[in-house]
């Protein structure tokens, strides 16, 4: 088949909802072409909802991360309680709060790439004329989006297998684990948002004059 008839495929599989199809589309090739373009309108969809909707571009994965954290520290808090205390332990107090704190690392990465708080080396190009700034910042935005398209595509055909084989979350009886791992892709959906929103915010400071690079604070406000 051809590049673009697989191209179709995977489309028609998404559309199906069939997460056998998806897998099988999902094995080909193409499915970097697809996961590229996907990634690049999506992120920039994200982005334009956030410029409509300033609450989420500024606590949609924050929030998600607090609610994440407060979960995982309840069943752990619980689940002490439960066993030196009634001498019993939910078999799934083991196996969902790391299914979250994968949850809360992946939206965090999405977060400190809008705050650039990851290695970045700011001192140094703090030191750079605005040419080199300028080329380091667009560096970033370009390995970031690469980076984004490797995640959508191996973690979607993860959650397309896991989905496929009925995979379920030891210790429970119905909890699938897609539904834990197909946030995966969609943080980085979100983190590709922020690239583009920082590319942009660069682009601006860099005809405008203003000052392009920042030391970044983490925890800070974005």
């Amino acid at each position: 088949m051809s590049l673009w008839s697989d191209i179709g495929a995977i489309f028609s599989a998404f559309l199906s909802l069939d997460s056998f199809e998806i897998r099988t589309a999902l094995k080909s090739d193409a499915a970097w072409v697809f996961g590229t373009i996907a990634t690049a309108l999506l992120g920039l969809l994200v982005l334009w909802v956030y410029k409509r909707v300033p609450w989420l571009d500024r606590h949609l994965e924050r929030t998600i991360m607090v609610y994440s954290y407060l979960a995982i520290a309840f069943i752990i808090f619980w689940g002490v309680i439960d066993r030196f205390i009634f001498s019993n332990q939910q078999p799934w107090s083991t196996t969902i709060p790391p299914l979250l704190f994968m949850i809360m690392a992946w939206f965090g990465a999405a977060f400190n790439v809008r705050l650039r708080t990851h290695l970045s080396f700011a001192e140094f190009r703090m030191a750079m004329p605005r040419g080199g700034k300028m080329a380091c910042l667009t560096l970033d935005a370009v390995l970031w989006f690469i980076f984004a398209v490797i995640i959508v595509v191996t973690t979607s055909r993860a959650t397309a297998l896991s989905a496929a084989n009925f995979q379920i979350v030891l210790g429970t009886d119905n909890t699938m684990q897609w539904w834990f791992l197909i946030t995966v892709p969609f943080s980085a959906i979100l983190m590709t948002a922020r690239v583009f929103e920082n590319l942009f915010e660069d682009i601006g400071n860099y005809r405008r004059g203003t000052t392009m690079i920042k030391q970044a604070v983490i925890g800070g406000d974005t």
